[in-house]
This record gives C-alpha cells, sequence and structure tokens, in this order.
C-alpha cells in the first residue's frame, strides 16, 4: 500500500534533540489527558458491569490494583494517539507546535507498522534512561533508535505562510 505524500514537500534539516523533547512535553500533557478520559472510561464501564458496590469492595480489598485488562487498554490508547497522527499527518499536535514532522525518506507519511516499530522502540529507549533519544546526538543524520529501527526521519518544517 502506497503511503499519501505530505505537505509541504521539499529537502529539511533534521529535528534536533531540543526540539524533540519540547514536542515531547507538550504531547506527554496531552497523553496524561488523554489517560485519564479513557480509564475514566474504562472505571464505568467496569463499573456498570460488576456494579458499583462491588467495585467498591474490589477496590478497597486491592484486587483492582495493576489491572493488566486497564494498563492494555491505556497502551493502546497511547498508540492509536500517535499512530493517527504519525500516519496521516506526519505531526502529533506537539510537533505542530515545534514544526517538526516524522515522514519517510521520500516525504510520504509513515505505515502502520512503523507507526508500531517507532512507538515500541521509543519506549525502550526511556526505558534505557533516554538513551535512543540522546543517541540522535551522535547520530551523524540526528536519528534516534526508533528513527533508525523503523526507517523513518524526524524534520524540521518551515512555518506556514499566511
Amino acid at each position: 500500500m502506497s503511503q499519501h505524500t505530505l505537505h509541504p514537500q521539499g529537502e529539511f534539516p533534521p529535528a534536533g534533540l531540543g526540539r524533540r523533547l519540547a514536542a515531547m512535553f507538550y504531547d506527554l500533557l496531552l497523553c496524561i489527558a488523554l489517560l485519564i478520559v479513557t480509564a475514566f472510561v474504562y472505571k464505568l464501564i467496569q463499573m456498570s458491569i460488576v456494579g458499583e458496590v462491588r467495585l467498591r469492595e474490589l477496590s478497597e480489598a486491592g484486587a483492582l490494583d495493576g489491572d493488566p485488562l486497564l494498563s492494555t487498554v491505556l497502551l493502546f490508547a497511547l498508540f492509536g494517539f500517535f499512530a493517527k497522527f504519525w500516519t496521516h499527518g506526519g505531526q502529533t499536535l506537539g510537533m505542530q507546535v515545534w514544526g517538526v514532522r516524522v515522514q519517510n525518506a521520500d516525504g510520504s507519511a509513515i505505515s502502520l507498522w512503523q507507526a508500531l516499530l517507532r512507538f515500541v522502540v521509543a519506549i525502550a529507549s526511556w526505558l534505557c534512561l533516554g538513551l535512543g533519544f540522546v543517541w540522535s546526538l551522535i547520530d551523524k543524520r540526528k536519528r534516534s533508535w526508533h528513527d533508525i529501527y523503523s526507517q523513518t526521519q524526524l524534520v524540521r518544517i518551515p512555518k506556514p505562510r499566511k
């Protein structure tokens, strides 16, 4: 399946670590809100299934601590957030603010598979104390581990003219 071309087109410089981190911080705030809303909806559904009294009993007994289904739902919600933005416009909201875009080398949008690879390897990069992101300071093309592994690039795009 061919990917659609992103606009604007052209040769753009790679995004540096500072811009990456700034966009990630902005997206972190959005992701926290997404996770809160998702957990709330999950708990509402759970309460409608087991009842409010039983849910309260389970919660007080600690039976709901570390709920693997909730963790899975939250992980899928996060992936859905990033996958939607990355595969359609190449930019999350934080990336739009900081003028960066993820794309293939030919300027096209990344695939869902590439988005999954980026997502998983980015998590691994953070679990390695951010080493995967710091790698962009060493790499000649300013690529992080998830850029390399997913065969994508993060570029700085010019501000749109008004």
